[in-house]
């Protein structure tokens, strides 16, 4: 059966920059947050760090390069997509780091409030390696392993409930946001 979720890789000594600029910039930092009701360490532990969706600064324009050729291939192999507008972020997106023991522990998608129906398809890069820290998606049974520089793109509705897979091992450190309609549309 066919998740919609698909899988790609960003070159690794990319994600080696995004790390090195997620630790270098502890100013930068702040505590996890959920929706509009804010911290609840119970639903999500981590230390974000938010990124400007129109940042062209590296490793954020090679990483958005990277990520939009992720996108068209994504769009290649869903095709009707193709006919409508083009995706692209354009909210600006998180950083995030697990310690060992959090994560984003309830079950969720990315259109459960009415400011977040503009959403239409999720991404998420991990930027290391584990062997217990993925995520679990419900309906599919499906459970993706942590592999450093795996970059995923699924719908952001109701049909990908999703919950990350806690590691008590090690920490977990990824890059995500969302994708939503521009008015141009992907080159192809």
């Amino acid at each position: 059966m066919n998740n919609f979720i698909g899988e790609y890789q960003i070159d690794l000594e990319l994600i080696d920059d995004i790390l090195k600029y997620f630790y270098e910039n502890k100013h930068l930092h702040e505590e996890g947050k959920v929706g509009v009701d804010g911290l609840k360490k119970h639903v999500k532990e981590s230390t974000d760090l938010g990124v400007k969706s129109k940042n062209k600064e590296y490793p954020f324009n090679q990483y958005r390069d990277e990520l939009q050729y992720c996108l068209n291939k994504y769009v290649e192999q869903y095709d009707i997509l193709q006919e409508t507008n083009a995706f692209n972020v354009n909210e600006n997106y998180n950083i995030q780091h697990y310690p060992i023991g959090g994560g984003f522990k309830e079950w969720h998608y990315e259109t459960m409030m009415p400011d977040h129906a503009k959403r239409k398809l999720v991404f998420m890069t991990y930027l290391n390696n584990l062997d217990d820290g993925g995520t679990h998606f419900k309906y599919y049974n499906y459970t993706t392993k942590a592999i450093k520089g795996k970059t995923l793109i699924w719908p952001a509705a109701f049909t990908h409930t999703h919950v990350g897979q806690i590691s008590y091992t090690k920490e977990k450190t990824i890059v995500t946001g969302w994708m939503g309609f521009n008015e141009w549309r992907i080159s192809r």
